[in-house]
């Protein structure tokens, strides 16, 4: 393994850490960097350059679960281990977390042989990409002026299964999980910042789950050799996603969610261009 691949796994270990939570599509973003530029799977071969792209979603799920640590031990009930109080008042619950997490682990556990034979194309990206900018566009356009939920604490059981439902639609590629979700919670009464958290909370589970199921179907194709790479990879997207998420936590509030969809937007166009 060449320093100059293991640049390349910080690379798109970076890609993955900044792209992954941000409503801008992950997918998109490792097409254009690596099938177009870093090109992994020619030294790495196509089945353990898939395997890597698990892995390092695993350190985008980690930076996760450091950020909101608290939480996780709040959820779980786990605030005697720590000698962490529990907090007067309303809370979010465990239960509302699973409510939002069962549409889309069913909707996936049905199709998921079907989106990885038919959805994984450069096409079908691209209207991911357009679609998931439209729908953030209607969210901004019509968000409430005095959101039901200002925190994640505050949303109902309602909220929680109308932003499940509408997290299906990150099924397809290129939508964008984390832009499908806040922008569900949006249009449901939920302030940004309390849809953007809930979005980030649901996050673990569900990706930990496909990724590591995706692992082990995958964990034939490891190779010993590439382990330096894996590890660059890995705490390279773990470092970034850190970064992103205080980023946008903050940000989120401010800017809501259009300057994100034009992004998309460009994104697309420029992609069609370099494809067709």
């Amino acid at each position: 393994m060449t320093i100059i691949e293991i640049l390349k796994a910080i690379i798109l270990g970076l890609v993955e850490g900044l792209t992954e939570f941000a409503p801008v599509s992950s997918t998109g973003h490792m097409i254009l960097v690596d099938d177009l530029w870093l090109h992994s799977k020619e030294f790495l071969g196509k089945q353990p350059a898939n395997t890597f792209k698990v892995v390092i979603q695993l350190g985008s799920i980690l930076a996760v679960v450091v950020v909101f640590w608290r939480r996780f031990v709040d959820l779980l009930g786990l605030n005697r281990l720590i000698n962490q109080e529990r907090a007067e008042g309303p809370r979010l619950k465990l239960s509302q977390v699973i409510v939002g997490l069962i549409p889309a682990g069913v909707f996936g556990l049905l199709f998921e042989d079907f989106i990885d034979e038919h959805l994984f194309t450069y096409e079908t990206v691209l209207i991911g990409l357009l679609l998931g900018a439209v729908l953030m566009i209607i969210a901004d356009r019509y968000a409430q002026k005095n959101p039901q939920a200002k925190t994640v604490d505050q949303i109902t059981y309602k909220q929680a299964l109308s932003v499940g439902l509408i997290q299906c639609f990150s099924l397809w590629p290129g939508f964008s999980r984390s832009g499908a979700t806040i922008s569900g919670g949006v249009l449901m009464g939920m302030s940004h910042k309390a849809a953007a958290d809930f979005t980030f909370i649901m996050a673990v589970p569900i990706m930990a789950g496909a990724s590591g199921l995706s692992l082990l179907k995958n964990l034939e194709h490891f190779s010993v050799d590439a382990i330096p790479f894996f590890i660059a990879g890995f705490i390279s997207a773990f470092v970034f996603a850190l970064i992103s998420i205080k980023f946008f936590l903050k940000l989120i509030d401010r800017v809501k969610l259009l300057p994100f969809a034009i992004y998309r937007i460009v994104l697309v166009v420029v992609l069609y261009f370099i494809f067709f």
